[in-house]
Parts: C-alpha cells; structure tokens; sequence
C-alpha cells in the first residue's frame, strides 16, 4: 500500500501538460505498442533512446474492475510516472469487457481459427453505462497527463465477441466519448482502432455521429507483406474522404489521422531484417507526407524466440532486448531528422522514388531518399556552390560525405566522388548531383547546396 500510495502522491506532483496532438516533424509522433504495465524499466529506457515519444498499452476494463464500482490503478500510476520520467506520452486504449457485466459466449480464436469462451464486448445498457463510467473515472484520475485515450482496439475483427457489430461499437463509443467529456473536457479521444482500413465498417461509424465527439481517427493500416508503407496514402485519401463526408464542418480540416499500430514481422515468411528496418523507417516518413501526426510501430519487442511464428517477430529489439535493424534504423532517423519536417518531395526519377526535402527549425535542408523499388541512381538538379559539401547518412548509421572545392574559376566538370553504401557512386557538381537510391533511407545534409 505504501508504494501504491507514493506513486500516486509523485503522478499527482508532476506538472500538468496541455498536450494535444504532436506537430508533423520526426520524432515527436514516432512510438511503439508495448506489453507491460509494471517494471520494464530498461525497456522504456531503451524506447526513450531511440527517439520514440509515444507507447500504446492497453488499459484493460477487467483487470482493474474486479469489484464493482472499485478500481485499481497503481499499475497504470507506476506506468505513467515511468513514461514521464523519460518523456514518453501514452495512448492508453479503453478496451476489452468485464465478466461483472457481460455474459460468456462462443467466439472464434483469429490466430488458430478454432472455437473459445469469451465475454462478450459491452453491448447491454448495464454493461455499456458500467464501460463509460469506468472510462471516465480513468480520464479523471490522469486529467492534465499527456495522455490520448483510444475507445477499443480493432472492434471491425475478432476483438469484438462476440463477432463485430458496428452499430453496438458505435453505442458503446458515444456512451464512452460523453462520459469521458464530462470528467475530462480536455482530455483528447481517438476511435475506433480498425484493423487495417475498412470502409464499410468506418461509414455507418461515422454516419451515427461518432466524428462530433472524437478529436482524431485511428486505424491500422496493416496490409500484405507485399505492399510497402507508401501504399497506405491512398487509404487515408479515402477516409479523409469520408471526414469530410460526415464530421461537422468545424471539425472537417483540423481532424487528423492517426496510424495507431502496424508493423512488419521479421519471421520465415515475412520480411527479413533488413527490409522490416527499411520499413519501419519509410513507414515514419511516408505517413508524415500524408499528414498523419503519429505513427505506432507493432511491436517494441519480439513477443518470442520462434523464427517462424509471425507474432514473435514483429519487435524491434529481441525478447532479451538485442537491437534488430529495426531499432538502429528508428535510432537513425530520429537523430538525423530531429525537429525537421518534410517541406516537399522533389520530382526525380520515376514514381516509386522518394527524395524529401525536410525544413530544419533554423532553416536547415537535408534529404530523405530511398526508393520502392531496386536500386538504382538519379541525377537531382541543384545550384552547387564552388565549396560544398554532402554528408550522407544510411538507415544503419553508417555515414559519408563528398565535397566540392573550387577555389579558383568555377570549372564546370569539376566533380568529386565517393564511394555509397549498398554500393554504387555518389557525383557531385556544379548544377547536380548524382545518389544511388535504396530500399532503405538516405538522409543528405547538404551545405551550399540548393534547388
């Protein structure tokens, strides 16, 4: 009781934060799905270090409602107090059900596909008041806390028992958006946590008035394996779509989209390492270029040692806490990006090529490049002054740099060149310059170098 009391005494002596939604530069909306609640501190020292912001957790109904009306939250307090410690903000997810309140029924396991006992999701007035009530008190006992409550996790598949109703996910949702309002008008609400992108549960959500009383759509934008990150900005164009379709015409332009989990695993029949770090990177930086203030990467850690079971491998450090690529590749970017925004992409070789112009906050230019497909150089057009300079840093931290030096008469074919990683050459002259595009980031920080 004692330590329960005295985490309690310290969350409540931390100075309160307005925060709402981050602004769209790296790192300030990176974060990563954890699995703990109590202790883990080096985990959480290590996700400080990369240069993620942000944890999703699951705030679990049943395992602090064990009695009814009596909550316990001291795991939740020492969690809180240990995210802040290290400035890290959370996305505490409001979910699952409560056997105080709802029934046992018969559902299906999504991983073997086999029948299981369940409690039913919240879809009775008991149950649905009993959910917002325990809400509320949850935005109450952290109002002023950095914190954004999300309203179920992905309520369109098997997480919903015991098979997905949109219209009850709608009724538990409003019930949950007024009671949280009442306690905490500041407090910032995100809905509904689909699984990937699902048109047809997101319209008639939208069309019961769920836009009016959130402040951000969350999805999960996951997809084949096949697929690259890039390919996520069409399916936020078409719930943009649908925002401006049904959300009150004050909310219309200031809602935001948030990727509020997805990843890559790394098993036998996914990715492999590298490409799992390549996407984890481009996932950060394409969703950026499409507005989108945060992106959650699934998982922070490898959830097990089996190679060839897709759940185990979707972290970025391994369950005894190893970087993976993965993890030097958030490392990477949070440290060579930190504090820039992408100004604009630069129209250089074909469409599967990404060159980003990123603005620093004193002005600064630097480069993010990669491309979706195989490797391959372009020429980007620039003005190079005689004395110039290109460091290059890849997704691995492995850097270079070339220069340019012309201390007399400028001289027009003077060009320097220097070896890149992932092979290939690296020219620079007086009007261009030339870079092998890979699978994976290239951040240029270019000096006397302008387009």
């Amino acid at each position: 009781m004692k330590t329960t009391f005295g985490l309690a005494l310290m969350l409540l002596s931390l100075p309160a934060s307005g925060a709402g939604f981050p602004d769209l530069v790296v790192p300030a909306g990176m974060g990563v799905n954890i699995h703990f609640n109590r202790g883990h501190e080096r985990d959480l020292e290590l996700i400080a270090a990369a240069g993620f912001k942000f944890i999703r957790m699951d705030l679990g109904w049943a395992g602090i409602e064990r009695v009814k009306g009596q909550y316990d939250w001291s795991a939740y307090d020492e969690l809180t107090v240990n995210l802040e410690k290290r400035g890290l903000r959370a996305i505490y997810i409001l979910d699952y059900s409560n056997p105080l309140y709802e029934e046992t029924v018969s559902s299906r396991n999504p991983i073997t596909g086999g029948e299981q006992r369940d409690t039913a999701s919240p879809q009775h007035p008991e149950s649905v008041a009993a959910f917002a009530r325990w809400a509320a008190a949850a935005a109450a006992r952290y109002r002023g806390r950095p914190i954004i409550w999300e309203i179920w996790n992905e309520p369109n598949i098997s997480f919903w028992k015991p098979k997905p109703d949109v219209q009850q996910y709608a009724a538990l949702a409003l019930a949950t958006c007024k009671a949280v309002r009442a306690a905490a008008p500041d407090a910032l609400i995100v809905a509904p946590a689909t699984s990937e992108v699902p048109l047809k549960f997101l319209e008639p959500l939208f069309a019961a008035g769920v836009l009016a009383q959130i402040d951000a759509v969350s999805v999960h934008p996951y997809r084949s394996y096949s697929k690259a990150p890039e390919t996520a900005a069409e399916d936020y164009k078409k719930v943009r779509a649908l925002i401006e379709r049904y959300a009150p015409n004050a909310r219309k332009r200031k809602m935001p989209i948030l990727s509020g989990e997805w990843g890559y695993a790394s098993h036998t029949k996914g990715v492999s390492l590298e490409t799992q770090a390549a996407f984890l990177a481009r996932q950060q930086l394409a969703n950026l270029l499409s507005g989108v203030p945060i992106s959650i990467w699934y998982d922070w850690k490898n959830d097990g040692p089996d190679a060839n079971e897709r759940e185990h491998n979707f972290g970025t450090v391994t369950t005894d806490l190893q970087p993976k690529p993965a993890y030097v590749a958030a490392q990477t970017l949070a440290r060579e990006l930190a504090g820039f925004r992408i100004e604009r992409r630069l129209a250089v070789g074909g469409e599967q090529d990404y060159l980003l112009v990123c603005a620093g906050p004193k002005g600064q230019r630097k480069l993010a490049a990669w491309t979706c497909g195989e490797a391959h150089a372009v020429v980007v057009g620039a003005k190079v002054k005689p004395v110039a300079t290109i460091t290059a840093v890849a997704s691995n931290g492995q850097g270079f740099h070339i220069q340019r030096k012309v201390r007399k008469s400028p001289d027009a074919g003077a060009t320097i060149e220097a070896a890149q990683p992932g092979g290939g050459r690296m020219l620079l002259s007086e009007n261009q310059f030339e870079v092998v595009l890979t699978a994976a980031p290239l951040y240029l920080t270019l000096e006397g170098v302008t387009f």
